[in-house]
């Protein structure tokens, strides 16, 4: 019984003198980096910047008569009756509900729109890291986008030049 265990003990002990002997590589990248240095992440922010302007003038149209209407019922209230006073109320009522409704709606479909236009690009560069980290065997590779990583060593190798040249684009000049 004890032969075994101090077998097992022994095993163990190889095991984990023989994992911590390998050389482990470790990467690091801001994969936020990456995605400003992507050519499409360009022209996804010039569709994406269209529509939000689009949505935004409707918003602002819808604003306008909103205060239009507003202001000729505040000029007129005094001498309206009170079955059109309340008529006018409900209208203005129902016209700043459709205003919120569609702020909120467009919100939400630039958000969706975002998420459909960014989905690839970061898909692409998603796979170049992961393809960096294979070919060049590192065991973990770290995202320091968003202050996700606090510290890491001169033994971790930034893989941005790397993963630019997997994608085919220039590194920028500061990070050379």
């Amino acid at each position: 019984m004890k032969k075994g265990i101090l077998i097992t003990s022994l095993l163990s002990l190889f095991y984990c003198t023989n994992i911590f002997s390998q050389n482990l590589k470790f990467g690091h990248i801001d994969s936020q980096k990456v995605l400003e240095s992507m050519p499409q992440r360009d022209s996804a922010q010039k569709v994406l910047e269209k529509e939000f302007k689009e949505m935004e003038n409707i918003l602002q149209e819808m604003q306008v008569e909103f205060n239009k209407k507003y202001q000729s019922y505040l000029e007129k209230q005094d001498s309206l009756s009170p079955i059109v006073k309340k008529a006018k109320e409900e209208e203005l009522q129902q016209l700043q509900e459709r205003v919120q409704n569609y702020q909120q709606t467009a919100q939400q479909d630039i958000q969706k729109r975002e998420s459909a236009l960014l989905k690839p690009i970061m898909d692409k560069a998603k796979s170049a890291i992961e393809e960096v980290g294979k070919e060049n065997g590192f065991v973990y590779v770290f995202d320091t986008a968003g202050g996700l990583l606090l510290y890491y060593s001169d033994k971790s190798t930034d893989i941005f030049p790397l993963v630019c040249k997997k994608l085919n684009i220039p590194v920028p000049a500061q990070t050379k």
